[in-house]
């Protein structure tokens, strides 16, 4: 069981961490740095102070994450605990369901050959991977 921190607050990469939104601190840096996490309705900086019932946008390829800050801690346990750190709300879970749903009829929106490529196809192909 982790320690969770009386702190009044602990830096936002910090936390995404820990609530094991991010694989590493320095991940977490980089969204943050890229403008994909949000607290309360405002981009932030890395050492922005995350408090106790902070609401935070966490945007990850393409899925995005509403949810409210319910403890706060500077360590990163097991993902049972870190789930305890923050509550998701009910329309960010629909929404995600929704879109999950949406790529599994659709395939993921990934546009498939009918079939591999000839030999003349190919060498197109390789040729213009050159040249990029």
């Amino acid at each position: 069981m982790t320690e969770h921190s009386t702190k009044a607050g602990v830096r936002a990469d910090v936390w995404l961490w820990a609530a094991r939104f991010f694989k590493t601190r320095s991940l977490a840096k980089q969204a943050i740095d890229g403008g994909k996490v949000e607290v309360n309705g405002a981009t932030c900086k890395p050492a922005k102070t995350v408090q106790l019932g902070d609401t935070l946008k966490i945007t990850r390829a393409e899925e995005r994450l509403t949810c409210t800050v319910e403890a706060l801690s500077e360590k990163r346990g097991p993902a049972p605990e870190a789930r305890k750190l923050y509550a998701e709300t009910e329309e960010s879970v629909a929404e995600r369901e929704r879109q999950r749903e949406d790529r599994r009829l659709t395939g993921g929106a990934l546009l498939r050959p009918d079939s591999r490529p000839d030999k003349r196809s190919r060498r197109l192909i390789q040729d213009l991977k050159k040249t990029l």
